[in-house]
């Protein structure tokens, strides 16, 4: 039987490269101490992973057991996640900055029956899950669990259970970002067929450093033969990370690869465009979570002199889709496509996945018999296929239904994106399809129509919103120190977006302009405008 857990990667790797680092992380002795960086090699990773597995199982976590994951990402939960893979249980990940009601509603839905986290993390969650019978245990991670743990240092050796392609591995919670969170379930081979195109389509070697800045791409990386960098920062608060500290580390750990959303980067840029530092080390920045704006590749690719920048489409139901680098996207989006004006270049298929672009369709798809495809260069709605596309949403048949398109032996997933495809096959992301605004003129696409505005100077972000009555409208984020205060300074940024406006036959018809210090924006990226409650918001003031 083939394994399929990844988890078992670890154990290989503590066997080829016992000695070799696994992870470096920000470590503290004492709170008055200054904090450095110390390291764990595969071995010792290893070591404290089947510690914790015997731990687990003697508190009753087995093979299927649902856990509810409330540990503050950094080593303690990667640690966490290799031992409960290891022993065939199902992490459940729900993205703690959607509010805790919202948390434990999922929680709820995805009947989790152990809880793992610290002392305030279970306190709430005894709370918030009083009436639910399903959950059995908690397993609380303060001093006493860890000293308890030690004991078990270098005393259990587990093998890691062999799962068939079809067992779960784990659900992963949507962000919620243009409706309900919802949980994805991955089996152990999609988790297998991520590492497998990650490895192959980005050229990783064995012995690269990276600095994940979304925890779940830790777990790969004993796969890919990498050390893992655990970056100083919240992941819940993407927004207010330290950018020196995160260019210190890419510096002092020679990190040669680093995932992070285009809102992280942005602000990286600014720091090194300021500091004039250069990222010598960094071979590639894998870049997702939101369209990466054309000028932030042009210019973090200045400071990258020995890397390139990936800018991967998909989401939490597939991964990755397609991919493309910073340099064929410059390449690419020029005249009339430069800048996202026609939508941005996301690349094309990766191996053994399939796109399609069809016709927009609000209801439920029972086959894939039943949908009319788009012609080429037609904006359509985008379905897709292939090994890393889950096939369905935890608990919520509705969901699926609505979501999934029946083919012979598998399913399409409907992205619940729009975009079109060239004729040498390249996919363009338009935007969400919920977030689109019909108007009187025509329906109109997000990421088309905020290009145009999003290259004026004063402009940081902009949204299109649906002011409703056919109506559109666009929402500014002014840059920095451009905000205008005044009703005079208000009439005339509203002059240049309306000439903006009409300098482009897309826009011209959008007379209402209006303005946010700071738009809302998803915690686990910081970089999807909510667009649907920005609208709301505006609606309900005029």
């Amino acid at each position: 039987m083939m394994q399929f857990n990844v988890s078992s990667f670890l154990s290989t790797q503590a066997k080829r490269n016992p000695e070799a680092k696994a992870i470096v992380y920000p470590f503290k002795p004492y709170f008055w101490a200054r904090k450095s960086y110390t390291d764990l090699s595969f071995s010792e990773l290893n070591t404290r992973v089947d510690a914790l597995m015997h731990q687990f199982l003697s508190s009753g976590v087995e093979r299927g057991t649902r856990v509810l994951l409330m540990v503050k990402p950094g080593l303690e939960l990667i640690q966490i996640v290799f031992a409960l893979l290891k022993l065939g249980a199902v992490p459940v990940v729900i993205d703690p900055g959607m509010g805790l009601g919202r948390f434990f509603e999922c929680a709820k839905q995805s009947k989790v029956r152990v809880i793992i986290g610290g002392t305030i993390a279970i306190t709430l969650a005894k709370w918030f899950l009083r009436t639910h019978a399903c959950v059995k245990n908690a397993i609380t991670v303060n001093a006493k669990f860890k000293r308890k743990l030690k004991k078990h240092f270098r005393v259990h050796s587990y093998d890691a259970y062999e799962a068939g392609a079809d067992d779960l591995a784990a659900v992963l919670f949507t962000s919620g970002s243009t409706g309900k969170a919802k949980g994805v379930c991955y089996t152990h081979s999609m988790f297998f067929a991520q590492i497998q195109l990650i490895k192959e389509e980005y050229r990783i070697e064995s012995g690269e450093v990276d600095l994940p800045m979304l925890a779940v791409f830790a777990l790969f990386n004993p796969a890919l033969g990498m050390c893992t960098v655990v970056p100083e920062m919240n992941p819940s608060q993407p927004s207010k990370i330290n950018p020196k500290k995160i260019v210190d580390s890419i510096l002092k750990n020679q990190v040669t690869n680093s995932f992070g959303s285009p809102g992280i980067w942005s602000i990286i840029l600014k720091y090194c465009q300021a500091e004039q530092i250069v990222l010598p080390s960094l071979k590639r920045v894998i870049m997702a979570g939101a369209p990466a704006p054309q000028a932030l590749l042009e210019q973090l690719k200045e400071y990258m002199p020995n890397g390139e920048i990936f800018t991967p489409y998909g989401a939490t139901e597939a991964l990755p889709v397609s991919s493309l680098s910073a340099t064929e996207i410059i390449e690419k989006q020029v005249g009339e496509l430069a800048y996202g004006r026609k939508g941005n270049c996301v690349g094309r298929a990766m191996p053994n996945t399939r796109i399609q672009i069809i016709e927009p369709d609000e209801g439920v798809i029972g086959s894939i018999a039943n949908v009319k495809e788009c012609v080429t260069g037609e904006i359509g709605e985008i379905i897709v296929s292939g090994p890393t596309v889950t096939q369905m949403y935890d608990e919520l048949p509705e969901a699926t239904k609505l979501s999934k398109i029946k083919d012979i032996d598998f399913f399409w997933h409907r992205m619940g994106d729009m975009g079109w495809v060239d004729e040498a096959g390249f996919l363009w992301f338009c935007g969400r399809k919920a977030e689109r605004v019909k108007a009187n003129e025509g329906i109109l696409e997000t990421v088309c129509c905020e290009a145009i505005f999003n290259q004026l100077e004063c402009v940081s972000r902009s949204a299109l919103i649906d002011l409703g009555g056919g109506k559109s409208g666009i929402v500014i984020e002014p840059e920095a120190k451009l905000y205008p205060k005044t009703p005079l300074a208000v009439q005339s940024f509203k002059k240049i977006l309306r000439d903006c406006a009409l300098s482009d036959p897309l826009t011209a018809s959008i007379k209402d302009f209006f303005f946010r210090k700071q738009f809302p924006v998803d915690v686990r990226h910081n970089a999807k405008i909510h667009r649907l409650s920005l609208a709301k918001e505006i609606r309900k003031e005029s």
